[in-house]
C-alpha cells in the first residue's frame, strides 16, 4: 500500500449539493429554502435561542445554583468513623487506607457525630470545635 493510493471506502463520501440548478436536480427554484420568511433570504440570521419575540425558554425559567468544583477534593468524616477506624494516628493517608474519603481527597475536616470511644492522635486533618473537645476528651489529641 502507498500513500498515493489511499482512498475512502466507497459510498462513504457522498456528493456535495449543488442547489439552484434547475428543476431536474431536486433542489431548484427556491433551492431547499421554502418560500418567503427570514431564512429563504440572503443573510437571514437570528440570534441562537431566538423565538420569534417570545421570551426565549433559558429566560423563562429561573436561575438554579451553583456547585463549586472544590467540593469534588473536600470530605467531611464523622468521629463514629474514625472510631470504626483500627489506626491510632488519623491523618489523610489513613482516611484513603481505609476506604472512608475517596483517593482524589485533598481536604478533610472531622465533625462532631456520633462518639469517640477511644483515644486517637489526629494529624494534617481540620477539626471543628465540638469534634476537637470529643477527641480530647476520649484521651486523645489534635495536631
Amino acid at each position: 500500500m502507498k500513500l498515493n493510493n489511499v482512498k475512502s471506502a466507497p459510498g462513504s463520501r457522498s456528493a456535495r449539493k449543488r442547489v439552484g440548478r434547475g428543476i431536474g436536480s431536486g433542489l431548484g427554484k427556491t433551492a431547499g429554502r421554502g418560500h418567503k420568511g427570514q431564512h429563504s433570504r440572503s443573510g437571514g440570521y437570528h440570534k441562537v435561542g431566538f423565538e420569534g419575540g417570545q421570551l426565549p425558554i433559558q429566560r423563562r425559567l429561573p436561575k438554579v445554583g451553583f456547585s463549586t468544583p472544590a467540593n469534588r477534593f473536600t470530605r467531611e468524616v464523622r468521629l463514629y468513623q474514625i472510631d470504626a477506624m483500627k489506626e491510632d494516628v488519623i491523618d489523610l493517608e489513613s482516611l484513603k487506607a481505609a476506604r472512608i474519603v475517596p483517593n482524589e481527597t485533598k481536604k478533610v475536616k472531622v465533625i462532631q457525630r456520633g462518639e469517640l470511644t477511644r483515644a486517637v492522635s489526629v494529624k494534617g486533618v481540620g477539626v471543628t470545635a465540638g469534634a476537637r473537645k470529643a477527641i480530647e476528651a476520649a484521651g486523645g489529641k489534635v495536631e
